[in-house]
């Protein structure tokens, strides 16, 4: 499928995207990179664009919002980056009064798009869209946990020396601090974890995994890169081009991204991360795969985090 893809946000992650799009046969056959620096996105493009012969040929530019009519999808990257030591959270009401100053430009001349919101705090900002965007929420897509997901899994991979494929793992709830792991949904190579490792006993010599520590690994990881290089945004980028191409595919896949709930696990009225049916019309549904009850008390404790947050901000 050839799509239109717009994306909001010249930055490290924005430009990132358009750059990965661009270099793969993403399904992308236009790009608009819109940002309000125009030198910036001017230089970005063209740093970009002449890279394209080695490709299937890709329209880039960069454009105005008039620009990202009749869009298939588009991405919106605004926002003040986090500094080292900044939560997602400090961030807020900036960077929501940046997506009130975006989102009616952009929806006007993009009605029909599936939106991706990949600024942080995306659970917020998530919320904040679907409530004033008029588009349907089946056409809006957190980036949400699926970054935290892939960490999840790279960390699980090298602990259990077996390819991220054959590992089924995720990370529920907000993506910031309060967000978990539901060990009982994880299994490798269609065994529950624990069981793997009695199965490999003998063939494999791993020690047994801390469990904590994985989390604060999934936790920490965006801190340790940003502290080291001052921006996360390869790692980000990936999972957005994958969420597009989720998009763009001819059947449904399961992703941990946030949309809004309505009920689900008892949670209703905000944007959070749990198992998602996400393709070519958008969000389907949430899967509401059975959770512990321990599980069940922590994802009802990251959507209060969101929800007292969100009490604060101005809409």
């Amino acid at each position: 499928m050839s799509a239109k893809i717009t994306i909001i946000g010249a930055g490290s992650v924005g430009s990132t995207i358009a750059y990965t799009l661009a270099m793969e046969n993403s399904g992308a056959s236009e790009i608009v990179l819109i940002d309000i620096n125009k030198e910036k996105v001017l230089g970005e493009v063209m740093d970009i664009a002449q890279g394209t012969f080695f490709r299937d040929p890709v329209s880039i530019v960069a454009g105005d919002y008039e620009d990202a009519k009749d869009s298939d999808i588009v991405i919106i990257t605004s926002g003040i980056a986090r500094r080292p030591g900044q939560t997602r959270i400090e961030l807020t009401q900036t960077n929501v009064n940046i997506l009130k100053d975006i989102t009616p430009k952009i929806v006007a001349v993009a009605p029909n798009a599936k939106y991706v919101i990949v600024s942080n705090p995306v659970d917020i900002m998530t919320y904040v869209f679907t409530k004033i965007s008029g588009i349907p929420e089946s056409h809006i897509i957190g980036s949400g946990t699926i970054l935290d997901t892939a960490r999840l899994r790279y960390g699980l991979s090298e602990h259990y020396k077996i390819a991220q494929k054959n590992i089924h793992a995720y990370v529920f709830g907000e993506h910031g601090d309060s967000a978990f792991i539901p060990w009982s949904l994880t299994d490798i190579s269609g065994a529950p974890m624990e069981r793997y490792a009695e199965i490999m006993k003998g063939t494999m010599d791993f020690e047994p995994l801390d469990r904590e520590a994985m989390t604060e690994y999934v936790h920490k990881a965006g801190g340790e890169v940003i502290k080291r290089k001052g921006a996360t945004f390869y790692a980000v980028s990936a999972s957005v081009c994958q969420l597009c191409s989720l998009l763009l595919a001819s059947s449904d896949s399961v992703a941990t991204v946030s949309t809004m709930m309505h009920g689900q696990y008892g949670v209703d009225d905000v944007c959070i991360s749990t198992l998602t049916l996400v393709g070519p019309e958008g969000v389907k549904c949430k899967l509401p795969v059975a959770l512990t009850e321990e599980e069940t008390e922590k994802l009802h404790q990251s959507a209060n985090t969101l929800k007292d947050v969100i009490s604060q901000i101005n809409l």
